[in-house]
């Protein structure tokens, strides 16, 4: 049972990481006024990915048995998450990490059409060609760097929410930011 946690929690750190580097990407070819969209005060993770692909990779055999059916059902699941994560950011923390009102058919500001369609595609390449790399990567983390890095998770998850909860803005969400808030 502990492996088993342990497994799912270092495939949660480590697509979490990667949706925040694919992010910073994003960011840096659009260059948008709003560049804070980790939801970690210290560590670089946006957790909806980590959440999504777990919640993709729990999806049937029958749901995932072509690239398609992988693009389709991963595409929604990953879809309904970043919802689900979302409204909880929304009514726990009172913060929008993310807002597509701007973007043609978004669902009270949290999913839109243009970016599930591209969920889709990328969790079926991702599942089929970077997660055995995850998968590997997270199987052989030694449990004494697990416990560390659950613990650092746990208190940087308690800071970050304590941060928000009081400020209400999710640009304080970076260590040089948040002590200039503070210094005024």
């Amino acid at each position: 049972m502990r492996v088993l946690f342990f497994y799912g929690f270092w495939l949660f750190l480590l697509y979490s990481l990667g949706g925040y580097v694919l992010e910073k990407l994003y960011a840096a070819v659009r260059r948008p006024p709003h560049r804070v969209r980790k939801c970690f005060l210290l560590l670089p993770l946006c957790p909806v990915y980590g959440l999504a692909l777990l919640a993709v990779l729990g999806l049937p055999p029958d749901m995932t048995g072509t690239f398609w059916r992988l693009a389709l059902y991963g595409g929604l699941t990953a879809t309904a998450v970043e919802y689900a994560v979302h409204f909880l950011y929304e009514k726990l923390l009172g913060v929008m990490f993310w807002d597509y009102s701007a973007t043609k058919m978004d669902l009270n500001r949290r999913v839109c059409v243009p970016f599930a369609l591209v969920w889709g595609p990328l969790t079926a390449l991702t599942v089929r060609y970077v997660h055995p790399w995850i998968a590997l990567a997270a199987s052989v983390m030694p449990a004494s760097v697990t416990y560390g890095a659950l613990l650092l998770f746990i208190a940087d998850g308690f800071l970050s929410a304590r941060v928000l909860r009081r400020g209400g803005n999710v640009d304080l969400m970076s260590l040089p930011r948040l002590i200039r808030a503070l210094s005024h």
